[in-house]
């Protein structure tokens, strides 16, 4: 029994020290063999080479804007804007050119000229409470600031340009403390001007939409000023 188990060992361990195979298959059997495409595989065949006279292209990233929602919403609220002027200005064209009455050169020539204090200046320009601004406006039908100072100021024998600028000029320029209900209201760049009625109020024309009104001085950039 001993001599058959060290005999069945002994075989054993020859057989695993035995290499599974001891020659190339691929070689050794045709069947096995590489292919022609498999060798081309291996020997690198896939390596291309360029010659340093190749040009390179260019490439570049397309580039794109777009335009956002806030700015599509944006537009429409100003064409829808734009569109609303538009009409309010035909509109307002169309009151103006229908006034018919005296204009302010013809009160001047028909009112004698004040031979002291003014008038009450005031008391007419509140008649006009109400009119609309209309840009170059000087009738009943339409007021700009200095249009209206214009038109009043006439029916008092006063004649006075159509511009915040020569009716500032015409004037004397007085102090705060010796101002009274009538005087002018000019702001200091001459952009603006009204009538002055009292307690810090002036009178005035303010802008396209709004209409004559009375209203607190809002800034301190003015002075008064006196006509006569």
């Amino acid at each position: 029994m001993n001599i058959v188990v060290m005999t069945f060992a002994m075989g054993l361990v020859a057989t695993i020290a035995i290499p599974s195979y001891a020659f190339d298959p691929v070689s050794a059997q045709p069947a096995f063999a590489a292919s022609e495409m498999q060798e081309l595989k291996v020997d690198g065949a896939q390596t291309l080479e360029v010659s340093d006279d190749a040009g390179q292209a260019a490439v570049t990233r397309d580039n794109y804007t777009a335009t956002s929602m806030d700015e599509i919403l944006a537009a429409r609220a100003a064409a829808d804007a734009a569109k609303k002027a538009e009409e309010m200005r035909a509109q307002l064209a169309a009151q103006y050119n229908s006034y018919s009455g005296p204009s302010a050169s013809d009160y001047v020539a028909s009112t004698p000229p004040p031979s002291g204090a003014l008038g009450d200046i005031l008391s007419t320009a509140r008649q006009y409470i109400g009119v609309p601004y209309v840009y170059g406006g000087a009738t009943p039908a339409g007021f700009d600031c200095s249009g209206l100072v214009m038109f009043v100021f006439a029916q008092h024998g006063v004649s006075l340009p159509h511009s915040v600028t020569s009716q500032n000029a015409i004037g004397t320029t007085i102090s705060a403390a010796d101002a009274v209900p009538g005087d002018l209201v000019v702001w200091n760049d001459n952009s603006h001007d009204g009538i002055y009625a009292g307690n810090g109020i002036v009178l005035h024309a303010p802008y396209e939409g709004a209409s004559v009104r009375e209203q607190p001085i809002w800034d301190d950039n003015y002075h008064f000023v006196r006509i006569g």
